[in-house]
């Protein structure tokens, strides 16, 4: 545990600032956690829709994934991709 964090007992008691600061936390998390929620629905939708129009879900996420990564990273994953594919060819 960091040293500047609170440790609290049993029969302690957080004071009225402490208090405050605790509940602006945790309602901040629950707001995340509702957005969350959220995004997580409309991407199902949005691949749902995609599959309805003929699309493959799987490679739609690995493009997706693809994209992500950075550049160099993904062509030293290619280069070896290649080298492993060619070392069991041969």
């Amino acid at each position: 545990m960091a040293d500047d964090a609170p440790s609290f007992q049993s029969d302690d008691v957080i004071s009225g600032a402490a208090q405050g600061r605790l509940k602006s936390f945790i309602e901040r998390i629950e707001r995340l956690e509702e957005d969350k929620a959220a995004v997580s629905e409309d991407l199902k939708e949005v691949y749902s829709e995609a599959k309805g129009e003929g699309f493959d879900v799987k490679i739609l996420r690995k493009v997706v994934r693809i994209r992500k990564q950075d550049k160099a990273k993904m062509s030293e994953e290619e280069a070896l991709i290649e080298l492993y594919m060619s070392a069991i060819e041969g």
